[in-house]
């Protein structure tokens, strides 16, 4: 009798999957690197099962890059995983794709958050999905303003600043702020990934961001390139002052939780309602009303979650790489399943690198937005 129970559960996991027929392969981070988009592997492995092989590329991805080739490629070996999706698309990348399609010219290749440039990475991947890292050059300068924010202080370091897409939206928020009449300061910051590591680049922000409050004022928006500054700017901004309108990578879930020190219990961590509203209060509570923004859902849970449906539709034929409100339509379908009543609010492509996808989302203000 036990042995057909176990039986009969174990079918019944099994029929709980959505069976695919092929296999998706998917990289991501760990942990630690981006969290968001390993938390959007772990809701699709629970969705699809073992039809997704999930791997992640190391912490050191800069100067491990081999690694990450490796491990691209590997995937690749087995029949049975017709795509590959590739959330986040660090260096090294593109030359794992060219391998792949050496011997696999068939495989359907997905890459969200690309840190390549947008031709070089839309001249081999099937579809690319990126914020509208341009456009937010406005957008986040705009928010700020409507905020209050007098000036915008710009923390970075000299290999974001070779990325393509970043130092172009660096450009734009410089010349907006001038448009704006706000004041734009560049701050150079150590790198996390150089000799004083992540904890050495997180202590520089939690002892400058006084420094820089002292001088200009609370009035003052805050804006960094780097995930691992998150958590510090926040925690130092609530602490001494400031404006912060988003993170690089907007989400509810990216540096807010830990800063504000929220435990998100087991059976409420994909409830973007109720983690919105825990925000809401502790940022209320420490008088940060009306000071603090991000978008609704995590931008690169989304793009890792509907990476792979997009791969499974390609993979199926049921959409065209190059259709744009396919595209749209299962963006649009991940992010209502998190939260309802929001979606895309803009979708683009980048000139000259094929299906080479930038969304926006609208904001959440804490504090004024209504949960």
């Amino acid at each position: 009798m036990r042995k057909l129970l176990v039986v009969a559960i174990l079918m019944l996991a099994l029929l709980s999957f959505a069976a695919l027929g092929f296999k998706i392969g998917l990289v991501t981070g760990t942990v630690s690197q981006g969290e968001d988009e390993y938390r959007g592997a772990e809701n699709v492995v629970r969705r699809y099962g073992n039809e997704i092989i999930h791997v992640t590329y190391p912490d050191k991805f800069m100067q491990e890059q081999e690694t990450t080739i490796a491990r691209i490629v590997e995937l690749a070996y087995d029949p049975k995983v017709k795509a590959i999706v590739i959330c986040q698309g660090v260096p090294g990348t593109v030359a794992a794709i060219r391998r792949v399609k050496e011997f696999r010219p068939d495989m359907i290749f997905v890459v969200g958050v690309p840190h390549e440039d947008p031709e070089v990475v839309g001249s081999v991947a099937d579809v690319s999905l990126e914020t509208d890292t341009p456009g937010r050059g406005i957008t986040i300068v705009d928010l700020a303003y409507k905020m209050g924010a007098k000036r915008l202080i710009h923390y970075s370091f000299p290999r974001h600043m070779s990325y393509k897409l970043l130092a172009e939206r660096r450009n734009i928020m410089e010349q907006r702020c001038k448009e704006l009449g706000m004041e734009f300061i560049f701050v150079s910051a150590p790198d996390p990934l150089g000799e004083q590591g992540l904890t050495g680049a997180q202590q520089f922000i939690l002892e400058d961001v006084p420094r820089q409050v002292a001088k200009y004022g609370k009035d003052t928006a805050f804006f960094s390139t780097n995930c691992g500054m998150q958590e510090p700017l926040i925690k130092a901004i609530l602490q001494h002052g400031g404006i912060y309108p988003e993170q690089c990578c907007p989400s509810p879930t990216h540096g807010y939780p830990g800063a504000l020190g929220i435990e998100i219990p087991a059976d409420k961590k994909g409830d973007y309602n109720y983690i919105l509203k825990a925000i809401n209060q502790k940022v209320v509570e420490n008088g940060g009303a009306g000071r603090f923004a991000t978008w609704p859902v995590p931008v690169n849970m989304v793009f890792t979650e509907a990476g792979v449906e997009i791969a499974i539709e390609l993979v199926q034929k049921k959409i065209k790489a190059n259709d744009i409100e396919a595209i749209k339509a299962v963006l649009d379908r991940v992010i209502s399943e998190k939260i309802s009543g929001y979606g895309i609010k803009t979708i683009t492509r980048y000139p000259n690198a094929g299906n080479y996808y930038m969304i926006t989302m609208g904001s959440v203000i804490f504090g004024v937005t209504q949960f």
